[in-house]
């Protein structure tokens, strides 16, 4: 017996358009009907199962219709239940009910709020017992609401809604006064011995790590404010650096306050108001600075280098900056590395000298401040381009030069082969006297005895003579063969300098290194001024 009843069967045969279905033929097609919406519920309910759900949705249905190669079903969404209604007359038949939806009504409605995307934000709740004031926070004018723990609000929903006071920071009266005592030094006596007693105090006292958030706060304002006094800002540098020096303070989360003050002592336009100022010095000494903070906390914000240096990039390819804002930049970027120098500066060397160039000639530039400022930026980038090109080269193997003394033994060869006496020829040895003979023979390595087995006087003395002759002569052959093999040895390390200098030149050579290269474009940039920063090793190599 089938569970779908024949009615069912017309009244879908009517709704899509069969009047004349007769009674036998819905009898017989409920059967199938059944049938059919058994696979389909069966497939579903696997699709259900995989999803490790309990519940069947209108998608499961949609898989499964899709499974069978059956156009899904439009118009129902897995938002909410299906509500049936019973039909009218008919009590197993039931029915969905549907409103009609005017479509000019939908079009002419306010589009619903775009829903909110789940983001998950970190922020510091606080640090070191102090709650910094950021909106993810209690707002500044909560901190000046009475001493209550907690304080209670009203939405417009008339929501009660609690907030928390800051934690309260309490130093102790001997930091208070240490901290307005520094204060009042940097400020007004950065030239006295006391100051330079307080900069000792702050790289190595042990206990001053509660004061590190009301120091960053005062350089921070102080920088901002005193661009026009250069004592005071060089003096805010000197406490930056002793800070860093500490090694009882971990200075990690405040940096994100240090380092726009640090930088703007850096790249500013202007540092100073007087044309005494040496702010040069204080754009030098602030990117060592700038230096030493990467290379101490590179490792703790991944990021920090790439945004100082993306930074540092920006205002020296900017045509608009001041030269002084190109100098500072460049100073930067070198105290970072050569590395950072040969990735950066390098590529873009060739445009800028081009605009360097007309600021540094006398014809093209009347200002004699702005040619001034030009040489420095040309000075900065002499030394920059040689340190990096020197850094480079030290990683090739050293072939040292030769030296004075072994041109001096090689004169001695010389010297010692042209005084060497001519070999006797036949005729004249005949001629010779006997000890002159003797001696000849020796030389050309044939020692002539007398056979005769009686001796006189005189040919015993004529004998004794010969022998030390013959002593002397072969001494002095044994000094010539010496010579000979110190040659052939120096001879053999030359041909192994040698191919040690091919090796090394095709090394410098390569593409991947481009050493050679960069030396020559440097060369043609700056001429003989960067053969400066090359040692004699690396120039021998050279040459």
């Amino acid at each position: 017996m089938s569970i779908v009843p024949k009615e069912t069967i017309e009244v879908i045969a009517q709704s899509i358009g069969i009047n004349t279905l007769s009674p036998d033929v819905a009898l017989a097609v409920a059967p199938d009907v059944e049938y059919r919406m058994r696979q389909i519920m069966q497939e579903a309910i696997k699709c259900m199962r995989h999803s490790k759900r309990t519940i069947l949705t209108a998608d499961d249905v949609d898989v499964a219709l899709n499974l069978k190669n059956v156009e899904p079903i439009y118009g129902f969404a897995s938002g909410g239940p299906l509500r049936f209604k019973r039909a009218v007359g008919h009590r197993d038949l039931f029915y969905i009910d549907d409103k009609d939806v005017d479509l000019k009504d939908v079009i002419e409605a306010s589009l619903p709020k775009a829903p909110l995307d789940t983001a998950v934000t970190c922020h510091w709740l606080a640090i070191e017992g102090v709650q910094p004031a950021i909106p993810e926070n209690a707002p500044v004018e909560v901190i000046s609401a009475p001493s209550d723990i907690k304080k209670h609000e009203h939405k417009d929903d008339d929501l009660p809604v609690d907030i928390k006071l800051p934690v309260k920071h309490v130093l102790s009266r001997e930091l208070q006064l240490y901290f307005d005592k520094v204060a009042e030094l940097t400020l007004s006596e950065s030239d006295s011995a006391l100051f330079k007693e307080a900069l000792v105090s702050l790289s190595t006292d042990s206990g001053l790590h509660p004061l590190v958030p009301y120091f960053t706060c005062f350089i921070a304002d102080e920088v901002s404010r005193g661009l026009n006094n250069f004592p005071l800002l060089f003096a805010l540098m000197r406490v930056v650096s002793s800070l860093l020096l500490n090694p009882h303070i971990h200075i990690e989360p405040y940096l994100h306050q240090l380092m726009p003050s640090v930088v703007t002592c850096l790249v500013a336009k202007r540092l100073g108001s007087r044309l005494a100022d040496n702010h040069w010095e204080l754009r030098d000494f602030t990117a060592n600075l700038v230096a030493s903070i990467c290379k101490r906390f590179g490792h703790v914000y991944s990021n920090l280098q790439s945004r100082l240096t993306k930074t540092l990039l920006n205002a020296f390819l900017d045509p608009k900056k001041a030269m002084t804002q190109h100098y500072g930049a460049i100073q930067g970027l070198g105290a970072l590395g050569p590395n950072v120098v040969r990735l950066l500066l390098l590529p873009n060397l060739e445009i800028y000298m081009r605009l360097l160039d007309s600021e540094m000639i006398l014809e093209k530039q009347k200002n004699e401040m702005k040619r001034h400022e030009a040489w420095r930026v040309y000075g900065a980038l002499l030394r920059a381009a040689g340190q990096c090109i020197y850094d480079r080269l030290k990683m090739f193997p050293t072939i040292p030069t030769p030296s004075l003394q072994s041109v001096w033994k090689t004169n001695a060869k010389v010297l010692t082969s042209s005084s060497r006496k001519r070999k006797a020829g036949p005729d004249q040895s005949e001629q010779q006297p006997p000890l002159k003979k003797a001696a000849t023979d020796v030389e050309d390595g044939v020692v002539l005895m007398n056979s005769s087995p009686v001796h006189k006087p005189e040919e015993t003395e004529t004998q004794a003579s010969s022998v030390d002759s013959i002593i002397g002569s072969s001494s002095s052959a044994q000094m010539k063969i010496e010579t000979s093999l110190d040659g052939e040895l120096r001879s053999n390390r030359d041909d192994t300098q040698a191919l040690k200098t091919s090796a090394a030149l095709t090394q410098v050579w390569k593409d991947e290194l481009n050493s050679g290269r960069i030396l020559v474009s440097l060369f043609d940039l700056f001429g003989e001024g960067i053969l400066s920063f090359i040692q004699s090793p690396e120039m021998y190599m050279f040459l």
